[in-house]
């Protein structure tokens, strides 16, 4: 994460961001909540948008390669397309418009495989209270896929993604509470552990 080269770390903010997806995720994919609340779902999603865009791009000027491509990705394809697609299928089935949604599972692919190809960088460099939200991540998103492809069965792959997404979305929220009380205090308040991989 960055913070080194005169920038603030601004990981917490994005991980938050990434929180507020994942529990909004697990509320729909769970039943907690019912498909009318996408167009507000969809709000929430271009609202991390921008959160985690900013992360990205600052964390990218800082060098950090890692943390600044997946904020960028998670960004640009969890947040901002998943938040327009949410207003889009909700017109669309308002409307009585066929959507073929099996695109989505496609792109889905490519999203779960980087991120899969990409956590043992995580696990090397990252504390492993953020490798838990990774390999969280990495259990959640080919659920979505195959869900979305019609490839399995959609209430249990629901069921598994949501499950996931909840303890990914947990996990971000205690990395960025301990991102910023370590630093306010400058000590260890709440362990993040180290990396796996070091």
């Amino acid at each position: 994460m960055s913070g080194q080269g005169g920038w603030a770390n601004p990981g917490p903010a994005g991980l938050t961001a990434l929180a507020v997806a994942c529990f909004t995720f697990y509320a729909v994919l769970s039943g907690k909540v019912d498909h009318s609340c996408v167009p507000l779902l969809g709000c929430w999603l271009i609202g991390g948008f921008v959160v985690q865009l900013l992360v990205g791009i600052i964390e990218l000027m800082e060098g950090v390669t890692l943390g600044g491509n997946v904020f960028t990705f998670f960004a640009a394809f969890f947040m901002l397309t998943g938040g327009i697609e949410f207003f889009v299928k909700y017109l669309g089935a308002v409307n009585g418009l066929t959507i073929d949604a099996r695109i989505d599972g496609w792109a889905w692919i490519v999203l779960f495989v980087t991120l899969w190809l990409w956590t043992p960088a995580y696990l090397k460099t990252g504390p492993l209270a953020l490798n838990i939200v990774v390999l969280a991540l990495d259990v959640a998103t080919p659920f979505v896929a195959f869900r979305d492809l019609g490839m399995a069965d959609p209430a249990s792959s629901a069921a598994w993604a949501a499950n996931f997404l909840l303890i990914a979305g947990i996990f971000g929220i205690y990395v960025a509470a301990g991102i910023i009380l370590n630093t306010a205090f400058g000590k260890t308040i709440l362990p993040l552990g180290k990396p796996p991989l070091a």
